[in-house]
């Protein structure tokens, strides 16, 4: 126990980590393996001997009146016997033999020290690191667990898993890698910090390296979307008007993206000018493929409609989805890619179903009942158009339709246009004798030929206009093109 604190400095300076923190972890594993070795309810004090640098066991009771536990207490007699100035109340100590815990009982101690070093390690180690989160390190791989391999950073060790590798690397043990600091975790058994060679902040920080721009701050990443093996798109925007940001990372003959594109094992990279308008930034994102029209189709949930030429279709789109899907992934937009064909067909479909009508089928969803349907059908009334030009009187001859199914088909076609009518008393000659019979029915006469089922006129001519400008776009082969932007 003599030489216990020199052992303690040592391992402290070892592991990097206070020494009070080893002292308290071995007076920990002594208090333990004290009581294990005793077998005794005793209440235990280790003490640090500074003159002999040691570690002292000290058993401690307390003096009382009356004894309840002999193990903890002591009457005052006892007490004085040990130490005349003692009095209920006090505490007194009695040293035990150290010595004596034996070789098990060590060995659980040996096993408390290493646990409370190890947390203390990692502690450290999360202090050091939590804060460097995204830092490119230089590593060397130590050793290969699995898929996963395992890196040297000096003062500690990092796993790099097989999902944080590129498809297009292998390490061998002794080889020195670049790597982010993907995660760092204390509660982790093993290595608590997690590097990456996949993560996209690993091109920012080569960009960052090897162009003086980015370093400086006279050119800003935007953002950066990584299929690690496969592709990145990195989008760069200047703050100095006289500085091309495009340029400036691509370098004097490409040599600046050409030494990234060679740390990375011959992944694509793509370099794209950012925008703020979202139809700018997503033509350049698309790049290499020629974008005919961009169309926002809900800018709340960031919608958008991209139309390129058949021929384009396949380069926008990308091997397996990869060129839209990082697209996407760089806007923060979710993007639909038509080509001409695709979207004349649509609006063709569009203008077909204006000329058609709707299936009168469509009214059950706006409350009218399938068995009115069914009569209407079997009436060979099958759209909701030509239900519209029927009179009450037509429909009432129908099988299974009577006036209170005619109120109901009135409300459903009302529903189905977004509108209520109000019936308006026209103004009409006084009947002759003999015609006040007649009157109801030309009052229904009249109330048919309201514009029951043609919609509102303002909506019509909205969604008829609307699909015409499509029709004429697609009639035409393209609308003007945006302007390409090539990285």
């Amino acid at each position: 126990m003599d030489s216990i604190y020199q052992s303690i400095e040592l391992l402290s300076k070892e592991k990097g980590i206070d020494t009070q923190i080893v002292l308290d972890a071995v007076k920990d594993a002594m208090l333990l393996a004290a009581r294990k070795h005793f077998h005794t309810n005793e209440n235990y004090e280790v003490d640090f001997d500074d003159r002999s640098g040691g570690l002292k066991l000290f058993a401690v009771k307390t003096v009382v009146e009356t004894v309840a536990d002999p193990a903890t207490e002591m009457t005052l007699a006892e007490a004085q016997r040990t130490d005349a100035k003692a009095e209920v109340g006090s505490v007194l100590r009695f040293a035990k033999p150290g010595e004596a815990l034996g070789r098990i009982s060590a060995q659980t101690a040996k096993q408390v020290i290493f646990q409370k070093v190890r947390e203390a390690e990692r502690e450290t180690i999360y202090r050091e690191y939590a804060d460097r989160v995204g830092e490119l390190i230089n590593t060397t791989v130590k050793r290969i667990e699995g898929l996963d391999l395992v890196v040297d950073l000096g003062k500690t060790e990092a796993r790099l898993p097989k999902r944080e590798q590129s498809r297009l690397e292998s390490f061998s043990v002794g080889d020195r890698i670049r790597c982010v600091i993907k995660l760092v975790d204390k509660s982790s058994k093993g290595p608590g910090v997690v590097v990456s060679r996949a993560d996209a902040e690993l091109v920012k920080r080569l960009f960052e390296q090897e162009v003086p721009e980015i370093y400086d701050g006279t050119v800003v990443i935007k953002g950066c979307a990584r299929e690690a093996g496969e592709r990145t798109k990195i989008a760069v925007s200047s703050r100095d008007r006289d500085v091309d940001s495009v340029g400036a990372c691509v370098g004097m003959k490409g040599m600046r993206v050409q030494s990234i594109i060679r740390e990375l094992r011959g992944e694509k990279i793509d370099i794209i000018e950012f925008s703020e308008e979202p139809v700018q930034f997503a033509t350049h994102a698309l790049s290499p493929a020629k974008i005919t029209r961009v169309t926002i189709i809900n800018p709340e949930e960031r919608h958008m409609e991209v139309i390129v030429d058949d021929s384009q279709l396949s380069l926008a789109i990308g091997k397996k989805g990869q060129n839209v899907r990082l697209a996407a992934k760089l806007l923060g937009w979710k993007i639909d890619i038509k080509s001409e064909e695709e979207k004349r067909q649509e609006v063709q479909g569009a203008i077909e179903l204006l000329s058609t009508g709707a299936p009168v089928s469509i009214l059950i969803e706006y409350g009218l009942a399938e068995s009115v349907v069914d009569s209407l059908v079997k009436g060979d009334i099958g759209t909701v158009e030509k239900l519209g030009t029927m009179t009450p009187e037509l429909l009432e001859a129908l099988d299974g339709i009577d006036e209170n199914a005619v109120s109901l088909i009135q409300q459903a076609i009302n529903r189905y246009y977004g509108q209520e009518y109000a019936e308006e008393p026209q103004a009409e000659p006084a009947p002759a004798d003999g015609e006040a019979e007649s009157a109801p029915d030309g009052q229904a006469e009249a109330d048919a030929t309201m514009p029951v089922v043609s919609g509102t006129p303002e909506a019509s001519g909205t969604i008829i206009e609307s699909v015409e400008v499509e029709a004429d776009a697609g009639s035409e082969g393209q609308a003007a093109s945006l302007p390409e932007v090539e990285a």
